[in-house]
């Protein structure tokens, strides 16, 4: 990425949903500022539920022509008219999915701190992949992904690269020459207001 460039905000939903008041705070956010891509990552796996979700969710984003895609429900993603799916194996479904898929479909994959998953995913065709966390957090093992590895990356490998898991704004402001997108998502949700707390965030990446 240029340095010129600044990162984009890749947006992820929060764990769980309400679809009375979601979908109009997530308008509210996407009116606030320029988002690339919303990835819908409930914790359900109740496809009645994640359907439902999908639906509204992808009539908010495609109002405004930004992309949806769903972690891992290939076959959701498909049925429901979304625009791609994000891994969260690393590089093990990377082939198959693309295969299903086809070309057009956005494939991403989350590789956690792994510079060889990572790089195999891309081989496959991946169209991003996503490094994480990359802030302190209580959730995992206790592996981040560490700056150098968006420092390489950055330098080596064409294909786009997330920076997600427990940011603020001195990662953000640290990693921001390094990383195409930034992966927003509980940093926000769990505001009061997530419009304001986006706007912090994206301050930092100047």
């Amino acid at each position: 990425m240029a340095d010129t460039e600044l990162p984009q905000i890749y947006l992820i939903s929060p764990p769980e949903i309400e679809l009375s008041r979601f979908p109009d705070q997530l308008a509210r956010v996407l009116d606030s500022t320029e988002i690339a891509c919303v990835r819908l990552a409930l914790a359900t796996r109740d496809e009645d539920r994640l359907s439902r979700a999908a639906d509204v969710v992808r009539e908010v984003t495609h109002a405004r022509d930004v992309a949806i895609v769903i972690s891992e429900h290939l076959l959701l993603a498909e049925r429901l008219g979304l625009d791609g799916v994000h891994l969260t194996d690393g590089a093990r479904s990377v082939r198959k999915t693309r295969k299903d898929m086809g070309d057009d479909a956005i494939v991403g994959a989350f590789c956690g701190a792994s510079r060889h998953d990572g790089m195999t995913a891309c081989e496959l065709g991946c169209d991003y992949v996503s490094f994480g966390p990359v802030g302190a957090t209580p959730l995992g093992d206790g592996t981040l992904a560490e700056p150098d590895l968006f420092e390489w990356w950055s330098q080596v490998i064409e294909v786009p690269v997330v920076a997600e898991g427990a940011l603020d704004t001195d990662i953000i402001a640290r990693l921001s020459p390094m990383t195409d997108f930034f992966g927003i998502g509980e940093e926000i949700w769990r505001c009061d207001d997530p419009v304001a707390k986006l706007t912090e965030l994206r301050a930092a990446m100047s």
